[in-house]
């Protein structure tokens, strides 16, 4: 017998050596176990500032206090507490059209919708009308659609969306800011106008179907609600066949504008519309107290410890007002199921004691617009600084994914990271397959982009049966009652989905250098002017 083994093996016993972590398994049955749970009836849909909700919330904290992680709530509990300002509309709101000599007055939702005030109880604009293209105004990024145009004090008219042929994540970031961009320029109001492709995508029934919730925002401390464009009072989309007779009054055609909108590249110009509006509604307001449920991992690396890898997926859906005989927007994939892979990769990450800290995040009010992760990113948890986030948000998990769609990734060092856990879990990276929808604005990582944080967010791919079965479920059942548990699950997608995710966080909880956005990355000289940026890839 060669002993020199077995004492070798004593001797490192002895000295303490630890062993090599055990590779992690990512159970089915465990994804399954908390949607079943988070996406039951008896949660109500999850409404922000619901006693559903506040069960599940309660559920997430149990789940991470199983887990030994540490509370990170600033009152030393799971919870960061926000209250929430819900506004709906408090009567029939009026939008009248002044052109050609008439008045037209419109409001009926069949040709308007305009969206609640959360910081003015009543509104009265009564101003002059100018079409700005579709709102950019970035001259630097070759946007120069108020070029020639004034419009302080007036209402700027725009076309939803984007140019065909924009990036896709940039095209999502300037249309995010269109109220801003008109603010910064003296407008008091925005009027937005579907494009052709927009309402193919989204139609004006359905556009009215999901316009009867509630206009929502986190409240400060002194009562005020928190509004990136608090100078523009009022909001309203309007039905193209009601805005075509305002066009032709100013001598244009609406048809050729929305066409040239449709030609990539297109960038219909602004004009006077030689018309005036006023907007008059009232909006009655109800304040509602919600929370993050949020938890810390310690990194064990003294030198990397103060920086942490933040892990978010949005906790709320839509709650309890359908019309039919089933009223409950259960959200089983929206977001029950990336809430429930964020648990299993925090379960894995816990066991694994990674260099730098971890933050998990169960986020409220993403539904009502990211409320609970602006309200994070504004007001952190960590006396640390959060380098790098990977957010969670409704994985198609009804088909054997191949692929994923990561989000950001190509913005930052966190792209080899993603395409490296791609290659351990057994799958590819694909490009975005959707940018008409603007995903990257989308889910709550953008919060903390915007506050300088690079981000990635992963979704199930479309190769093979994946765009089928995404494109199904958004068309079938997509803030919808029907997304429950009667969806056919494969359990073992959501394992897998686990699984790259962990390998991603686990890669940037460990390396040497926290991520970095590339020196060319629009994001991050937009958000991280001043941060050290990383070499381009290729370059």
């Amino acid at each position: 017998m060669n002993v020199k083994p077995l004492l070798l093996a004593a001797f490192l016993a002895s000295t303490g050596t630890p062993a090599l972590a055990a590779e992690p398994t990512f159970d089915p049955q465990a994804v399954r176990a908390h949607v079943t749970f988070l996406a039951d009836d008896l949660l109500e849909g999850r409404d922000t500032g619901t006693r559903g909700y506040d069960i599940a919330a309660n559920y997430v904290a149990s789940q991470f206090i199983a887990m030994g992680l540490k509370p990170a709530g600033p009152d030393g509990s799971f919870f960061q507490k926000l209250t929430v300002r819900e506004a709906r509309l408090d009567g029939t709101p009026k939008l009248a059209l002044t052109f050609g000599g008439k008045e037209t007055v419109l409001s009926d939702t069949a040709q308007v919708l305009v969206r609640p005030s959360l910081t003015d109880k009543t509104v009265a604009v009564e101003a002059p009308l100018v079409f700005a293209g579709f709102g950019f105004d970035r001259p630097d990024l070759g946007f120069d659609d108020y070029k020639g145009l004034n419009v302080k004090g007036k209402i700027v008219v725009v076309l939803t969306g984007f140019p065909k042929g924009t990036p896709s994540e940039l095209g999502a970031h300037l249309n995010s800011e269109k109220a801003v961009m008109a603010m910064k320029r003296g407008a008091v109001a925005v009027i937005a106008v579907p494009t052709t492709e927009d309402t193919a995508r989204r139609p004006w029934p359905r556009r009215v179907e999901i316009s009867d919730g509630p206009a929502k925002g986190w409240v400060g401390a002194d009562g005020t609600a928190f509004s990136r464009a608090s100078a523009i009072k009022g909001s309203v989309t309007l039905n193209p066949d009601a805005a075509a007779s305002l066009f032709t009054a100013a001598g244009k055609s609406l048809a050729r504008v929305l066409a040239e909108a449709e030609r990539k590249g297109g960038r219909p110009k602004g004009f006077d519309l030689k018309a005036k509006a006023s907007l008059a509604f009232a909006s009655a307001w109800k304040d509602v107290t919600s929370e993050n449920v949020v938890a810390m991992l310690p990194g064990s690396d003294p030198k990397l410890s103060a920086e942490f890898i933040g892990m978010t997926a949005h906790l709320d859906h839509i709650g309890d007002h359908g019309k039919g005989d089933d009223k409950l927007f259960n959200g089983a994939m929206d977001n029950a199921s990336g809430v429930a892979t964020m648990l299993e990769v925090a379960r894995a990450v816990a066991q694994d004691k990674p260099r730098r800290s971890v933050l998990f995040a169960a986020l409220t009010g993403e539904e009502g617009g990211l409320i609970g992760s602006d309200y994070l990113a504004r007001n952190p948890v960590t006396k640390g600084e959060v380098v790098g986030l990977v957010n969670f948000d409704m994985p198609v998990l009804t088909y054997k994914f191949s692929d994923v769609v990561a989000f950001g990734a190509e913005n930052s060092t966190m792209g080899p990271a993603v395409a490296e856990a791609g290659k351990k879990a057994g799958i590819t990276l694909s490009p975005d397959p959707m940018p008409e929808e603007g995903l990257f604005t989308r889910s709550d990582h953008y919060r903390f982009v915007q506050q300088g944080v690079p981000a990635v967010f992963m979704m199930t791919g479309f190769a093979g049966p994946g765009e089928k079965a995404f494109r199904d479920f958004l068309k079938d059942h997509y803030h919808k009652p029907s997304d429950d548990m009667k969806l056919p699950f494969d359990w073992e997608a959501g394992a897998l989905f686990a699984k790259v995710n962990y390998y991603t966080v686990q890669a940037l909880a460990n390396a040497d250098d926290r991520p970095k956005w590339y020196a060319g990355s629009f994001f991050g000289k937009e958000f991280a002017p001043g941060a050290a940026k990383a070499a381009d890839p290729g370059k």
